[in-house]
């Protein structure tokens, strides 16, 4: 049981890292065989895995086509990027707690690094240094179910390298007055976009095929 638990242990980071790198697209069904199979292992720690992250609304279960990554409705979509927001509208009001171990700077060096993963590191870092647990832990939820979201969307918006730019210049100056209202504005270009974003994702969608 020891050797399960620490398979499905593995299976589940390594899907969860693959969600958020975008190698599994928002509607997309997730195949527990082929995962299997790629990581050498029996259904048994695999299907734990699946369902652990189904139990994080990472993925889910359409009983009869099988596992998927979420395609949100309208309505959700917008709902989870008012979430995000609040989350971190409320980290900026904490603001950095003393006892808050100092974190790394984000580096920005140009529009071809990978700017879905600095934003799911500068999200992270703004609530950690609350010192709140619960709303860092809330932050990743959310941070994770938008990676992918973010990743496939990511050309609906032309200057996401001067946008993040911005948010970790107010973030590194600890301004967290201006943060919070460079977040809302974040989001909010987002929220107007929701319709697009949808139907974007729902044109490679494996589920509605």
């Amino acid at each position: 049981m020891d050797a399960i638990h620490s398979k499905s242990v593995f299976v589940y980071g390594q899907v969860k890292c693959a969600l958020r790198s975008g190698r599994y697209a928002p509607g997309q069904r997730i195949d527990p065989a082929v995962i299997a199979a790629e990581f050498n292992t029996s259904p048994t720690p695999v299907r734990f895995a699946l369902y652990r992250l189904v139990g994080e609304a990472l993925l889910v279960d359409h009983a009869r086509s099988g596992l998927h990554v979420p395609l949100l409705t309208e309505v959700a979509m917008r709902d989870l990027y008012d979430w995000m927001e609040r989350l971190l509208s409320m980290a900026c009001d904490i603001g950095v707690a003393p006892t808050a171990r100092k974190t790394e700077l984000l580096e920005l060096a140009s529009a071809d690094d990978d700017l879905v993963k600095l934003t799911w590191q500068l999200f992270d870092a703004i609530a950690r240094a609350t010192a709140q647990g619960f709303l860092h832990h809330a932050v990743k939820q959310a941070n994770d179910r938008l990676a992918p979201i973010r990743r496939a969307a990511q050309g609906l918006f032309g200057n996401r390298f001067e946008e993040l730019t911005e948010l970790n210049r107010h973030w590194q100056a600890r301004d967290m007055r201006t943060l919070k209202s460079a977040l809302h504005d974040y989001h909010e270009r987002r929220k107007q976009l929701v319709p697009c974003i949808v139907a974007l994702l729902s044109e490679g969608s494996d589920y509605l095929h």
